[in-house]
């Protein structure tokens, strides 16, 4: 490790979103974008000046000597990374202007520049707040994008490096690959339509940064725009990338800010899924109902409690309501029903919520939560911002759990009994004309291919191979039609023996397949080519998640 990155360790870098570039992902974006000696480079964020570096030679290629100081400009909030920049370009005789600068401060002025290249600071919105982020959004905001308050730091640093750009300029830059996926980011891939004549992306079946799990699309764009599609290439790694072994493929989505994730899959695939919707076979889970948060409780070791411990503090049952445990390891069937709840009291699992009735608590609740301010629990922000602090906000019983955080794909589960759920699941409440059959045979017709692809689709890759979905998310799942399951119900029902065996032993795959069968191909007229595109196309998206959990 170079002495002067111990002034700068990986946790105070990981907070202002840098992670430092692989070399040969600069030279392969300096290699494309520079084509011309006079080319004027900009690289934002350049903390070391990785891509200045790989720039200057490739000018140097073209040229007789080093290129004009003029050439080769970096802009750099944090003081040392700047040094280190100019010291760096210094070594490699390459003269270069690096300017100490919160980049969100600076203007477009004189001759616009030739590239912009980088990689954008990657903050998430949670850290990303305060004046830095009102300064994000009013760049972006002049440059006619409106910027989500809950937008990471890179979607605005986008919109503000195209205004350095000249109009037949170049860009390329290392993104997070939400760019594809999150809600957050659709005026951004709309912008880019926009903005570009032609907009190519590179995604990574590998990850390419060590040590950080967030995956990365590499974003090469020029020319003035509009476009109305991309290019996408999806290689192994950097090994592929460098070897030029790519072919593209064109993406045009419906509309300029919809998910590019269709992108990842077979036409076959994605004409298979739209005229699902198309001919009401299957429908958003938005028209089953509402999928909604569980309950906040800022503190769960405290407020969830086993029957034992319940017990032990002598709480009576009136400040208890019992709950779907923390967590959805449990939630891998069909149901959570009330023998499925008290296997878990005997389990010793966290099943109840502390919730003392309405009026002042007393006895044994009183010295609980005088055991609660002992312990500083009331202290804990979602405590401290609700009175009493001791008591949860409470949601409906949902018809549905509906797992969020997931390996394999997300579960909907029934809850016949009417268990109470925290944030850790997501709930979903069904409109009253389709409970009955929504709470029977949705879980299991939501075991299908083609659900499983959607579920891919619409939810977004977390570090480890994780598919997670939110309720606006999960609002857009492909599931079954009402009307689908009218006509199934009978064949459907007379799977769930079979279905829960399997998914008792963990065989999801299995389950689906008998799903398949009834649901797609005797009830819905999918072809047996329709149900393997979709099988492909789903394998193809969870292998690429897998393979990034591994590492």
């Amino acid at each position: 490790m170079n002495a002067d990155r111990l002034h700068d360790p990986a946790a105070v870098r990981k907070a202002r979103g840098a992670f430092f570039t692989p070399p040969e992902l600069c030279a392969f974006v300096a290699r494309w974008a520079i084509r011309s000696s006079a080319d004027r480079v900009l690289e934002p964020s350049c903390g070391e000046a990785a891509f200045l570096l790989a720039c200057g030679e490739c000018l140097r290629a073209f040229g007789s000597g080093a290129p004009d100081e003029r050439q080769l400009t970096g802009i750099e909030l944090h003081q040392e990374s700047a040094d280190r920049a100019r010291a760096r370009l210094a070594e490699n005789l390459l003269p270069a202007t690096v300017t100490v600068a919160n980049f969100f401060d600076c203007e477009a002025s004189g001759r616009p520049y030739d590239v912009v290249t980088g990689n954008p600071p990657y903050v998430r919105y949670q850290w990303f707040r305060g004046e830095d982020r009102r300064k994000a959004r009013e760049a972006a905001l002049v440059q006619g994008v409106r910027v989500s308050g809950l937008a990471s730091s890179w979607a605005a640093f986008v919109v503000q490096a195209t205004s350095f750009l000249a109009p037949e300029g170049r860009m390329g830059l290392v993104l997070p690959a939400e760019l594809l996926t999150v809600n957050y980011a659709a005026p951004i891939r709309e912008f880019l339509l926009r903005r570009f004549s032609q907009v190519r992306l590179i995604l990574f079946e590998k990850l390419v940064f060590p040590g950080v799990l967030e995956e990365v699309v590499l974003l090469l764009a020029e020319g003035q725009g509009p476009t109305a599609h991309f290019e996408l290439c999806q290689v192994q790694g950097l090994e592929d990338l460098l070897q030029m072994r790519i072919v593209p493929s064109r993406w045009a989505p419906e509309t300029p800010s919809e998910k590019w994730t269709g992108a990842l899959i077979s036409r076959e695939a994605a004409d298979r899924c739209r005229s699902a919707l198309d001919q009401g076979i299957f429908q958003p889970l938005l028209d089953w109902g509402e999928t909604y948060l569980g309950m906040v409780t800022g503190n769960n070791r405290y407020f969830t409690l086993s029957a034992a411990e319940a017990k032990s503090l002598k709480l009576p049952s009136k400040d208890l309501i019992p709950i779907s445990p923390p967590g959805s390891r449990h939630l891998r069937g069909l149901s959570f029903s009330r023998v499925a709840w008290e296997e878990m009291v005997e389990g010793d699992f966290r099943v109840f919520l502390f919730r003392p009735e309405s009026g002042e608590p007393k006895g044994a609740a009183a010295a609980y939560i005088r055991k609660g301010e002992k312990e500083k629990v009331h202290s804990a922000y979602k405590c401290r911002v609700r009175s009493p602090w001791w008591r949860v906000p409470v949601v409906p019983t949902p018809h549905l759990f509906l797992t969020y955080m997931n390996h394999d794909t997300p579960r909907l589960v029934g809850n016949p009994d009417g268990f109470w759920f925290l944030n850790s699941i997501h709930g979903v409440g069904l409109h009253p004309d389709r409970v009955e059959i929504g709470s029977e045979v949705l879980p299991v017709a939501a075991l299908n291919s083609l659900t499983l692809l959607a579920a891919e689709l619409v939810g977004r890759s977390y570090g480890g191979g994780m598919l997670k979905i939110e309720p606006k998310e999960a609002d857009q799942l492909s599931v079954p039609s009402a009307a689908l399951l009218q006509a199934s119900r009978e064949d459907l029902l007379d799977l769930r023996p079979q279905l829960s065996e399997a998914l008792r032993g963990g065989d999801l795959p299995g389950a689906v397949q008998l799903v398949d069968r009834v649901l797609l191909l005797q009830h819905a007229g999918f072809q047996e080519r329709d149900l393997t595109a979709l099988q492909k196309a789903r394998e193809h998206l969870f292998s690429r998640r897998a393979a990034r959990g591994d590492g």
